[in-house]
This record gives C-alpha cells, sequence and structure tokens, in this order.
C-alpha cells in the first residue's frame, strides 16, 4: 500500500472517532404502580369473583334441578314400564289360561267318549255288520288322542286334582251333589262328576264331586 493511500485510511478512521455518538432511544422504565391503584384492581377482582360464584351456584342450582327433573322421569318411566310388563304378563297368563281350558274341555268329551266306546257291548245283527270292529278302532283313536292330549298337559304343567277318598276341600271343589254312604266319613269325596286341575301352583278349574252326607234327608240319594 502507499502512502497516499494509507493518508486517505488514516483520515477516514480520524473523522469517524471525530463523529458525535448516536442519540440514546431507549425507552425509560415506566414507574411502578402506586398502591391506591394496587387495591383498587384488587377489589375489583374480588367482586368478578364473587359475580362469577354467584353465577356458578346458580348453574348448578339450575343443574340440580334439571337432574332432579330427569331423576322423576326416569322413575316415572320405569313404573310405567313395570305396570306394562304385568299387565302384559297378565294377558298373557289369562289368554293361556283360556286356551289350557279349551284342552281340558276337549279332554273330557275325548274321555267320555273313549269310555262310551268301551263300554259298547254290540248286538248280533251289529257285530255281522260291522259295528264291534268300527268301534273298537273308534276306541282306539281316542286313546290315542287322550294321550297326546295328556303330553300336551302336562308339558304346560297341568295336572288333575285328586279328589276321591278325599275331604271335601270348598278351594278345589264344588260339591254338586251328596250321597250317604254309612262305611265313609262324614265330607269325603265319593265320586267325580268332573275332574278339576291344577296349572302349576294355580287353580285351573274346580272338581265337580259327590260329597258323602251321613244325615240323609229325602233328597239325598242313599249309596
Amino acid at each position: 500500500m502507499d502512502t497516499e493511500s494509507q493518508d486517505q485510511l488514516l483520515e477516514r478512521f480520524r473523522a469517524y472517532l471525530e463523529e458525535p455518538g448516536a442519540p440514546d432511544t431507549s425507552e425509560p422504565a415506566p414507574d411502578a404502580p402506586d398502591l391506591f391503584s394496587l387495591l383498587a384492581e384488587l377489589a375489583a377482582l374480588k367482586s368478578e369473583v364473587k359475580i362469577e360464584s354467584r353465577q356458578f351456584k346458580a348453574a348448578l342450582e339450575q343443574f340440580r334441578e334439571i337432574f332432579d327433573t330427569l331423576k322423576q322421569d326416569k322413575a316415572r318411566l320405569e313404573q310405567q314400564l313395570s305396570q306394562q310388563n304385568a299387565q302384559h304378563q297378565a294377558q298373557q297368563r289369562e289368554h293361556e289360561r283360556s286356551l289350557l281350558l279349551e284342552l281340558v274341555e276337549l279332554h273330557d268329551r275325548l274321555q267320555g267318549g273313549h269310555t262310551q266306546a268301551k263300554r259298547y257291548a254290540p248286538g248280533w245283527l251289529a257285530r255281522q255288520g260291522g259295528a264291534a270292529t268300527f268301534v273298537g278302532g273308534m276306541a282306539q283313536g281316542m286313546a290315542m288322542s287322550l294321550e297326546r292330549l295328556d303330553s300336551i298337559l302336562a308339558r304346560r304343567d297341568v295336572h288333575r286334582i285328586d279328589t276321591l277318598g278325599q275331604p271335601f276341600d270348598p278351594h278345589t271343589m264344588q260339591a254338586a251333589d251328596t250321597a250317604y254312604d254309612a262305611g265313609r266319613p262324614e265330607g269325603e269325596v265319593l265320586d267325580e262328576l268332573r275332574p278339576g286341575y291344577w296349572h302349576g301352583t294355580r287353580l285351573l278349574r274346580l272338581a265337580e264331586v259327590i260329597v258323602n252326607k251321613l244325615q240323609v234327608s229325602d233328597t239325598h240319594t242313599s249309596r
């Protein structure tokens, strides 16, 4: 580097050093808040907290009322469903009872027809005409039908009430007539006109019976 260039660099450096400093542009630190302002802000904050607390309590009360209403509605709905289920079950039991009574009536008719067929004693002409064979076949058919019907009733837990030789029970029996038998106790069932039935532990139909009565009146038949 020649002497002229060195002189120019020194002149520039000297001029830079002689320039005035840049003004301080930094902002002064803000003044600290005074105690009165701080207390005022704290009071305002406390008031806001109280207001929000009251609003929160009011909201809780509203929610509690809503929950209570929902709880009452739920209990009411459960009660209605329970009543509907009870009514539905009662209707089902009544329908089943009606059907079982019809089956029992059918059993009575078949039993009566089978008994008559077994007692049938054809004369000579009827035997020649094949009536005995026909009636015998009918008796066998009715016996098979009775077996099937007994099986159906047994599956439905339907069974006959034991009456013959038993003391008269007004809860399960109906006295259709009385008779006299000195060798049997007073009130004993002597005969059964129509059988009664249980459906499980429920009474399905009363039995119609003839009851022994030792004090005979004119309307009673001696046995």
